[in-house]
């Protein structure tokens, strides 16, 4: 009965949450901000960025958010059935596309990372005419939806992410890892953290959870970011790890008996 109730509130929670992300969804996408929402409910910018970082937003306050975006509690449940049918992950062929070709993969990535047609075509040595054909690529391959005027509408779920040990991981670890780390970790905006110690199986779970939230947090501020002049907008790539390891001549020197499996 006790695990029934359990479960029973970590739905709630799931649900209470997807329906404060769809509420913050529809924010972005009325083109409106945080602080124009703390000014129609009579809050402070601070508070309002509190109650969508923290999910912290009870029925009555979920109201007045509808209220001011001038739709029904119901339209933003159905707004997260939608959602749901946004594409997780890609498939193997897919991801392989986009690993064979270096400016559909940039493309891709710069409309992930909701960059605009005319942006990309601003930063990037890419022709108009090539681009406007590999965005059509990525409508083929139902990544986008590519609409009049070349907007562009992503068709994948917040959730989405790359395959495990796909191709565009591997690409990524064989391509970028070395590059990556090649550096001091200590210019600004820079900080590299590592930390070694025992922990029981109880607080390995713990901090991978704890990580996975820290992902989410990223993912959150990469859309509440997304509205900014693209000037004040800069590439950023986090990468977090745990795993129970050893280093290997350490490992090596350990009595017959003695090795530890988690």
């Amino acid at each position: 009965m006790l695990l029934v109730l359990i479960n029973h509130t970590r739905y709630r929670m799931h649900q209470h949450k997807a329906i404060v992300q769809a509420a913050k969804n529809e924010l972005k996408r009325q083109g409106k901000t945080y602080q124009d929402l703390a000014l129609g409910l009579n809050l402070s910018e601070s508070t309002v960025k509190r109650m969508f970082a923290l999910n912290a937003i009870n029925l009555e306050r979920l109201d007045q958010v509808c209220d001011f975006l001038e739709m029904e509690i119901t339209e933003l449940v159905s707004s997260i059935e939608r959602d749901k049918k946004r594409i997780e992950r890609l498939s193997v062929e897919q991801e392989n596309e986009l690993v064979s070709n270096t400016k559909l993969l940039l493309v891709a990535i710069s409309l992930l990372n909701k960059l605009s047609y005319s942006e990309i075509l601003e930063i990037y040595d890419i022709s108009e005419f090539e681009s406007i054909q590999l965005m059509a690529k990525l409508d083929q391959m139902q990544i986008i939806e590519l609409l009049p005027g070349n907007r562009v509408k992503l068709k994948i779920s917040r959730s989405f992410s790359w395959r495990p040990a796909g191709p565009i991981q591997k690409f990524f670890e064989k391509s970028v890892k070395a590059e990556y780390f090649d550096c001091p970790f200590n210019a600004s905006g820079e900080l590299q953290i590592f930390v070694h110690g025992m922990l029981s199986r109880k607080s390995n779970a713990e901090l991978i959870e704890k990580i996975r939230k820290l992902a989410e947090e990223f993912n959150s501020l990469h859309d509440d970011d997304s509205g900014l002049p693209l000037p004040d907008r800069f590439g950023n790539s986090m990468v977090l790890a745990i795993r129970p390891w050893e280093l290997k001549v350490f490992d090596n020197l350990r009595n017959p008996g003695q090795e530890k499996s988690f």
